[in-house]
């Protein structure tokens, strides 16, 4: 079986109001799913808060350790709206007022005197900066090398995505397999892990849940080859018929 590159990625979900809880982040999922369609792993993710100095250190440690990197948020019309200015700085260049993106914010009002300065910061990135369009609300994202910069807001985050992902190059998509029983997680523990010595190409995760008054457990594996996410699949459950118990697939 030949050996192929695991693309990887990161995200960076910036915004206080993840943190504090009033927002609840719904991109991750979104971001997880279609990366890995088109064979990109999601191997990191990071919640920060609106601060310069955190987000400068966490888009350059990302960006040098994974093919992808993605932010959400920080790039609105607000004061704690930084990211941009901060993304800037990390890679040591100039934010300046692009002049193709101040005409997309412009196109969003109808009269001039709606295009208030603090709209009008959501024109300015990173010198050189490549745009990412924005069909919602005319205020683009952007791309600096392998980082890619978009909202938080997430129907304009999902739409914006599905216009570049063309341009992401992966590997190998990863499939996987989800196998159930009513067996404690404790009770599986050691085989599972003797089934993952013999698999270590694969991942193998354990998911606890209660239902019908009965304790189980959700063996997930996952691996990029449908014959080795087979194999896997197979002893899995064979361990759990071992151990009693009835395994089962949706």
């Amino acid at each position: 079986m030949s050996e192929q590159k695991t693309v990887t990625a990161a995200l960076a979900i910036i915004g206080n109001e993840v943190l504090s809880g009033r927002t609840q982040d719904a991109n991750l999922q979104y971001l997880a799913e279609n990366l890995n369609a088109i064979g990109v792993r999601l191997m990191e993710v990071r919640v920060i808060p609106d601060i310069e100095d955190v987000i400068i250190k966490t888009v350059n440690e990302l960006r040098a350790a994974f093919d992808y990197v993605f932010t959400t948020g920080g790039i609105g019309p607000t004061h704690d709206d930084i990211t941009s200015a901060a993304v800037a700085k990390a890679f040591g260049l100039e934010l300046v007022c692009d002049p193709e993106a101040e005409r997309l914010v412009r196109s969003n009002y109808a009269k001039p005197e709606d295009v208030t300065p603090a709209r009008l910061k959501m024109a300015h990135v990173p010198a050189g900066a490549a745009l990412l369009m924005n069909p919602v609300s005319k205020a683009p994202g952007f791309r600096v090398e392998n980082v890619y910069v978009l909202p938080g807001v997430p129907r304009i985050m999902q739409v914006m995505f599905d216009l570049i992902r063309h341009e992401l190059v992966g590997g190998e998509p990863m499939l996987s397999r989800e196998i159930r029983a009513h067996l404690p997680e404790g009770k599986m523990g050691g085989p599972l892990g003797e089934i993952q010595d013999r698999f270590p190409d694969a991942e193998l995760g354990s998911y606890p849940f209660y239902r019908e008054g009965r304790l189980g457990a959700s063996i997930v594996v996952r691996h990029h080859d449908q014959a080795r996410l087979d194999a896997a699949a197979a002893e899995v459950y064979a361990m759990m018929r071992a151990l009693g118990g009835d395994p089962m697939e949706d």
